[in-house]
């Protein structure tokens, strides 16, 4: 089942996408919510009436109204928390190794993640950016969940329970506000805060059975194999697969979990996906050649991303017409 929310007349509801159109659920079935918030905290009852609604259009048991004048949002557009991991190795080593730095070994240990801004989520569409982000913008290319059962103290063993479903991720960057924070050892914060993007529809763990593929050797959870690709401006830039995390995302719940609550509707990334993003795909271009060009996210770009199984995802970067600038305040 593949969950959406989305804007008619500035209000926002939940709906299911079936065959390339949009149903809202509420209208289908009175006791499911209309929007994603309240659908997640009402569990996996809720969960199986829409599921039931989706099936029943499908076979054309339900009759239902397709809505036509709309504004797609991201599938969770008020998150009750956002935190990104970094689940891939390869990324994580190539980047490391560009840097002229060695792998840092503490990356077999455990699995880490940082709170990024909660209510800068959005979905398909526009991303405003503020002069200073186009210092070295930049896409991440990543898979997501969002939780849908509260827990706490949670064993990898089991925490694929708690997940609703799966999401595109594209964790936008900034990279010369992140840079200059974290020389201070404090960060990813201000390079990070402005625009995380989430979508198109968040997808139940059923609908990706058939990819299902072994973690890694000495993990734990599921892991698919759901290949994942992202074009600037219709060039492909960026190839990998979510298969490719050594970090499960049940393993990644283990740790958020440990001594605190996780709720339904907290949205969790997975990290850059090996060649996910142009720091990493600059940083190998300047390795292998010093007269390699480096690229960046520039104003009207469209970023698009897809992941099998989880559909397309496209954004426009826009740049706000402001002179206003946070880099010119720096004492030297």
């Amino acid at each position: 089942m593949k969950l959406v929310s989305y804007k008619t007349e500035d209000r926002e509801h939940l709906g299911v996408f079936v065959k390339g159109h949009i149903y809202n659920l509420n209208s289908c079935n009175k006791l499911i919510p209309d929007n994603m918030n309240e659908f997640l905290a009402g569990g996996e009852e809720l969960m199986d009436r829409a599921k039931q609604v989706n099936k029943d259009i499908i076979s054309g048991k339900q009759e239902a109204k397709q809505e036509v004048f709309f504004e797609l949002l991201a599938p969770v557009p008020h998150p009750t928390s956002c935190r990104d991991g970094y689940a891939f190795r390869q990324h994580v080593a190539s980047a490391r190794r560009n840097r002229k730095v060695d792998m840092i070994p503490e990356f077999d240990q455990y699995p880490i993640f940082y709170f990024t801004n909660h209510n800068a989520i959005q979905g398909p569409g526009d991303i405003e950016c503020m002069p200073d982000h186009f210092q070295k913008l930049d896409f991440e290319l990543e898979a997501s969940i969002v939780i849908g059962k509260k827990g706490r103290n949670i064993k990898a063993a089991e925490a694929d329970e708690y997940i609703a479903g799966y999401m595109i991720m594209n964790d936008m960057s900034a990279r010369t506000l992140q840079m200059e924070e974290m020389l201070l050892n404090l960060g990813p914060a201000k390079g990070k805060d402005f625009s995380t993007v989430i979508g198109p529809w968040l997808v139940t763990p059923d609908e990706l059975e058939p990819y299902k593929i072994p973690a890694k050797e000495g993990h734990i959870g599921n892991s698919y194999d759901l290949k994942m690709k992202c074009w600037v401006n219709g060039v492909e830039v960026s190839a990998g697969s979510v298969g490719d995390m050594d970090w499960t995302f049940a393993e990644i719940i283990e740790r958020c979990a440990y001594g605190v609550d996780i709720l339904p509707g907290d949205v969790i990334g997975s990290g850059t996906v090996g060649t996910g993003c142009f720091l990493e795909l600059n940083g190998t271009g300047l390795l292998n050649d010093p007269n390699f060009k480096p690229q960046w996210l520039q104003p009207d770009d469209v970023v698009e991303m897809e992941i099998t199984g989880l559909g397309r995802l496209s954004n426009t970067i826009r740049k706000v017409n402001t002179d206003w600038s946070i880099l010119a305040l720096k004492k030297f």
